[in-house]
């Protein structure tokens, strides 16, 4: 549908911003200055700062320096488009098998019918925090992957956001608080009985983030893909020769992937994993 293509758009440019935040965050710069090149110093023109669009034009490459662009920037930008159109039409799905419009309006014709979903307040709640939560963690998953580090400037301002749009959809709050608690627990724990070793303090307000936004069980199920998930691929890396034992595994970057995995699909996993039983 012609709303899919607006919103798969609405995510590019999402996801250019993303990418400029992430590295203002880095630099410990302000949001307020125009982008530039980070190889030469150029400020970027607006016809050089089109999602996706001016990466293929300029070959990947910076106009002024010639220095390659990274792949981050069409990577994160088509990421997020991507998710964003997934989580529309996951909670459009939703919402339109709970909260049906009038039937008068029904009546009149599907394309209105729809309009009358898109703007229940309920779905835009819903949608907005679910686009909310991806950003956040693209901007983890990415931050960690390359530095090694999780912002408290990210997760903390995240954790009331979610936690206020949360109750704002009826979500009870006795849940949310006590999936707050088991998340961050988990990973006191071990920071605790580590002394800091095996994960840093990022993980510990990251993973009360993951309560807060996704609730119990959701936020166990979200763990246990993470940690699985990231055993397989570091014994992976253990076996090509590109980790050693011990080596340092940036946790965000799989907790980032299994949180959007479970925003999406958690009531069917944990549906599934207690089938088994």
């Amino acid at each position: 549908m012609l709303y899919y293509f607006f919103i798969f758009l609405f995510g590019l440019c999402i996801g250019s911003f993303l990418n400029c935040l992430i590295w203002r965050l880095h630099k410990g710069e302000g949001m307020w200055n125009r982008s530039y090149c980070p190889k030469c110093g150029q400020q970027i023109a607006w016809y050089d700062n089109i999602p996706i669009l001016s990466f293929i034009l300029l070959r990947g490459k910076c106009r002024s320096c010639g220095k390659p662009i990274s792949w981050q920037y069409p990577i994160v930008e088509l990421a997020t488009g991507i998710l964003f159109v997934v989580a529309f039409i996951t909670n459009y799905q939703i919402i339109s098998n709970i909260q049906y419009p009038p039937a008068a309006l029904r009546a009149a014709g599907q394309a209105i019918s729809n309009i009358f979903l898109i703007l229940n307040s309920k779905f835009l709640i819903l949608i907005l925090r679910d686009w909310f939560f991806i950003s956040v963690m693209i901007v983890i998953f990415i931050y960690d992957l390359r530095w090694y580090l999780i912002l408290d400037a990210v997760t903390l301002p995240a954790c009331a956001i979610v936690l206020v749009l949360n109750l704002f959809l009826g979500i009870n709050w006795q849940n949310l608080l006590v999936s707050g608690i088991i998340g961050s627990s988990f990973f006191l724990i071990q920071f605790l009985i580590s002394k800091g070793r095996w994960i840093g303090g990022g993980d510990i307000r990251l993973g009360l983030l993951l309560g807060l936004a996704l609730g119990w069980p959701n936020v166990l199920a979200a763990i246990l893909i993470a940690y699985f998930t990231g055993s397989i691929i570091g014994v992976g890396l253990i076996i090509a020769g590109k980790k050693q034992w011990g080596s340092k595994i940036p946790l965000g970057v799989f907790l980032s992937v299994a949180a959007v995995i479970v925003l999406f699909w958690g009531e069917e996993i944990v549906k599934w994993y207690m089938g088994l039983f």
